[in-house]
C-alpha cells in the first residue's frame, strides 16, 4: 500500500477528516505511560496541527494499541463521532485483524486453529496460556497459516478472533514457536533494535462516517528478514 506521508518519523497510510492511519514502529508507544516518552499520538497531534494549521488543542482520540515493541497499523480518530464509532467497531468485534509473525520453531501444522485460555500477570506485563480454563483467564482464539519458510525462521500470517492481552505472543509461544526477538514469551536472543517480528499488516473496516469499506495495508519494516518474507 502507498505511504501517504513519510515525515516527522511518521509513515501515514490513510488519512481523511475523520480518521487517519499509521504505520507504528518498533520502540513508539501508541499512548502516553509512566516512561515519560513521546507518545505516537502526541506526534500525529503535532503532523495535524503543522498540516492544516490548527490553533489551539488538537482532538485526536486513540482507538486500540500495540505493544511497544510491534510494528503495524495503528487507527486514530480526528472527531469524537469517529472515536465513539470506531470504538464500537473495535469492541464488537467488527474488524478484521491480519498479523504477520516471524517464529524460530516451524509449528507442526502448516495450518491450525489456536484455543487457549490466557491469564494475565500485572506484575510482570505477560500472559500466559492454558490449555484449560483457570481462575481469571480468559478466552482467546486465532487462526495461523505458515506463508513462508525461511533459512532459520517462519513467517505465519495470523487472523485473531478475540483481543486479548499479549495474545499472539502467548499462544505462539504456547506451541513452542515463539516470535524472534520475544524474550519475554521464549525467544532465545533479542532483535538489535529491542522489537519483535510482530507486524500488524492488514485492517479491514467499515470507515465510521462514509460507512464505505476501508482495508489498509501496512509494509513492513525494511530489515533483512521481513524483506525475505
Amino acid at each position: 500500500m502507498k505511504i501517504i506521508s513519510d515525515k516527522n518519523n511518521l509513515q501515514i497510510l490513510h488519512e481523511d477528516n475523520h480518521i487517519i492511519v499509521v504505520n507504528k514502529r518498533v520502540g513508539d508507544i501508541v499512548q502516553g505511560d509512566k516512561t515519560g516518552d513521546k507518545p505516537l499520538s502526541d506526534v500525529v497531534k503535532e503532523y495535524i496541527k503543522a498540516k492544516y494549521n490548527k490553533p489551539g488543542d488538537v482532538f485526536l482520540g486513540v482507538i486500540h494499541r500495540l505493544d511497544r515493541p510491534t510494528t503495524g497499523i495503528v487507527v486514530f480518530a480526528r472527531t469524537s463521532k469517529a472515536l465513539s464509532r470506531m470504538n464500537e467497531l473495535f469492541s464488537n468485534r467488527e474488524t478484521q485483524k491480519t498479523y504477520w509473525a516471524v517464529v524460530k520453531n516451524k509449528p507442526k501444522e502448516a495450518k491450525a486453529k489456536l484455543v487457549h485460555y490466557l491469564k494475565r500477570n500485572e506484575k510482570n506485563n505477560t500472559s500466559k496460556a492454558h490449555l484449560k480454563e483457570v481462575p481469571d483467564s480468559k478466552l482467546a482464539s486465532l487462526d495461523y497459516t505458515i506463508i513462508k519458510e525461511l533459512q532459520n525462521y517462519t513467517a505465519l500470517e495470523i487472523n485473531l478472533h478475540t483481543g486479548r492481552h499479549h495474545q499472539i505472543r502467548a499462544q505462539l509461544s504456547a506451541i513452542g514457536s515463539p516470535i524472534k526477538g520475544d524474550l519475554k514469551y521464549g525467544a532465545d536472543r533479542s532483535n538489535p533494535d529491542g522489537g519483535i517480528h510482530l507486524h500488524a499488516r492488514k485492517l479491514t473496516f467499515v470507515h465510521p462516517v462514509s460507512k464505505e469499506n476501508i482495508t489498509i495495508i501496512a509494509p513492513t519494516p525494511d530489515d533483512p528478514i521481513w524483506n525475505a518474507v
